[in-house]
Parts: structure tokens; C-alpha cells; sequence
């Protein structure tokens, strides 16, 4: 998304603070635009340690996701992250039921890129909005804008939010005063690294994307029998690491008990997944990433979620995928099925 209004003055912290306000952003801050040379370093280090698996995004090309001031043509001044809080309650999954990562209840991201468009829009000059993006790091833009800082878990922690958060990028050529960095830690901490279930947190600051639950909600591939089980009733994505982290507990007390927003997801009927379909259910799922829209991988976490919650009438539902000519779907209800049998005979 690219527009270009005419540059105006240099934007102070709290005329930026105003019109963050204005238009609906919970944490805002704004950095020089340079390049990240340490996060450039880490992504190519943790690439040779084989950290990231098949992922791409951002650690894709960090000559591209590491260097915002190269973009506007080499014009861009400031990089503004912007944080959106969307953390609310919802119900527990029921019978049949699978549940969806918070972040996942609607499309956070949507509402965010249009939020900084309009701050982009009031702000004036050339600018780019970044949300979601390949093309960058929105974290490491946001420590350095004072959003957050760096938490155990890895993921980019608020002082008054959390990690509850989404976060978004707006390069522009406007000159706009820095934020102070937010000078916070986990201290000695190590909740969120003894809940993982995998132990893809053992290196603290470090993901190990091999052993990550939601990696693999995410992954092209067979889920791996040893982390089935830990899904749960989860479909995709997994809360845990944010679930128990301490800096959570004020969002999740001042939020409590406020109404679903409207069309927000919380679970969704893995019967329903497994039988509609493929296509139709993927366009619903837009805001999910699923490798090459390919609807079997819904359909595997579906058949592992049935697994793992259902009850001995799930067991008439996996007729239709026991002999499925995909391997990978038999296979997943084939264990389902095992552990429906062991846990209800």
C-alpha cells in the first residue's frame, strides 16, 4: 500500500502519540530508519543452526526485512511501529470443537493496516504500510521504537498490553522524533520456557521452530506422533507461552468479561472442516496462513483435534478419511482413531 502527500514539518512524539489516538492504535513509537544489523546477524545464524525449519517470512531474505531504510526508494526517514492490542475472552472449545489462536478470533491485521494508512494519510509525505509483511521485521522495528522489549518466549512483550498484541509497520519520509527504548526484561522469569510442551523455548530468546507447536498447525508436512497429543483441541496456532506469561495477567484482568467483537472466531466445528468444502473453507480462512491454500492441512489439524477431544460417536465421523488416498490425512485419522479407541474402550 504506497500513497504520497506532501511532506510536512518534522512530527513530534506527542503529535504522534495524538494521532495514534485519533485513529485507534494502542502502542505507538517511532525510529530512526536504518538497518538492523544485529537482527540481520541472528536471522542468518539461526538459519545455519536450522532454527527456522522451512519457514520463510521474514527470515527469508533479511537483505530485504533488515533494511527499512532502503525502502521509498531509499527516501524513507522513520520507521512508526504501531501495536494493537487483541487480547479478549472467549469460551472454551465444546464437544467437536477446535480452538483457533487468539490473534486468529478475526482479522486483527486488516484493521490494523487500515488504521495505519489513515495515521499514514495525517502524517503526510510518502510512506509504505507494512503488516504482516515479508518484506519486514515489524518486532525488531518495534523494540527499537520503545514499544516493547524481547521476552523469553521471543515474542515482543508491551508494558501495558503484554504480548497480547499485533504488531504493524509505517515507513515514511516524514522526520519524526524518536521514542525512548523501554527498558524492561523478564528478570528471572522462566514460565513461558517450563510451559512450552516441546521444549522449543530450552534456549530462552530462542524459538526453535523444529519442536513449536504452531509451526507445525503451519507445516506442509506429517505432524510429528510425538506432538499430536499436545495440540489439544487446537487447530492452529498455540497460545501457551502467552497463556502463562506474567506481563499477560493486567490486559487479561482489565479485559475481563468484555463482549466478543462481532465475527471474532474463538473455536470452530472440526466437523465442519472436515466436510465442507476445501476450497470454501480456506477462502473463509484468508487471515490464516495455509501453505499454498491447500485445505488438507486444515483438514490434518481438524483429524487431530478430533483425536485428542473426541468421544466414541467422533469415531463414525473418520470413517471417510481411514480411507483417504491422501497419506497424510489417513494417517492423521488412523491415529485418531487410536486415540479415541484407547481413551473410550
Amino acid at each position: 500500500m504506497h500513497a504520497h502527500i506532501e511532506a510536512p514539518a518534522p512530527v513530534t512524539a506527542a503529535e504522534l502519540s495524538g494521532y495514534a489516538l485519533e485513529v485507534g492504535l494502542d502502542v505507538i513509537g517511532a525510529a530512526p530508519a536504518s538497518a538492523y544489523v544485529e537482527t540481520e546477524q541472528h536471522i542468518r545464524a539461526r538459519h545455519g543452526q536450522g532454527l527456522f525449519a522451512d519457514m520463510k517470512f521474514t527470515m527469508a531474505r533479511p537483505e530485504v526485512s533488515c533494511h527499512p531504510e532502503l525502502l521509498l526508494d531509499g527516501a524513507a526517514r522513520t520507521v512508526v511501529s504501531a501495536a494493537l492490542c487483541y487480547f479478549v475472552d472467549g469460551p472454551d472449545p465444546g464437544q467437536d470443537e477446535g480452538r483457533l489462536p487468539r490473534y486468529a478470533w478475526r482479522d486483527h491485521y486488516a484493521i490494523l493496516r487500515e488504521r495505519l494508512d489513515d495515521l499514514g494519510q495525517r502524517l503526510g509525505g510518502s510512506y509504505c504500510v507494512l503488516v504482516d509483511a515479508n518484506q519486514h521485521v515489524d518486532r525488531e522495528g518495534a523494540r527499537r521504537a520503545g514499544l516493547g522489549f524481547y521476552g523469553k518466549n521471543t515474542m515482543l512483550i508491551t508494558r501495558e498490553h503484554g504480548s497480547w498484541v499485533v504488531l504493524g509497520t509505517l515507513v515514511t519520509d516524514v522526520e519524526i522524533e524518536p521514542s525512548a527504548p523501554l527498558d524492561l526484561d523478564c528478570g528471572r522469569c522462566t514460565l513461558c520456557i517450563d510451559a512450552c510442551p516441546t521444549g522449543a523455548l530450552d534456549e530462552p530468546g530462542v524459538l526453535d521452530a523444529n519442536r513449536c507447536l504452531s509451526y507445525w498447525t503451519q507445516a506442509p508436512a506429517p505432524v510429528p506422533e510425538a506432538y499430536r497429543e499436545e495440540l489439544g483441541a487446537s487447530v492452529y496456532g498455540c497460545d501457551i507461552c502467552q497463556d502463562v506469561c506474567p506481563w499477560n495477567r493486567g490486559v487479561e484482568k482489565r479485559r475481563a468479561g468484555l463482549p466478543l467483537p462481532e465475527g471474532a472466531v474463538p473455536n470452530v466445528s472440526l466437523l465442519e472442516w472436515l466436510g465442507r468444502d476445501g476450497a470454501d473453507l480456506v477462502a473463509d480462512l484468508d487471515r490464516l496462513y495455509v501453505p499454498r491454500n491447500d485445505p488438507r492441512w486444515l483438514q490434518r489439524n481438524a483429524l487431530h483435534a478430533l483425536g485428542n477431544t473426541g468421544n466414541a460417536e467422533s469415531l463414525t465421523d473418520l470413517g471417510r478419511w481411514l480411507g483417504s488416498d491422501d497419506p497424510i490425512l489417513a494417517d492423521a485419522a488412523a491415529w485418531a482413531e487410536t486415540r479415541i479407541t484407547g481413551r473410550t474402550s
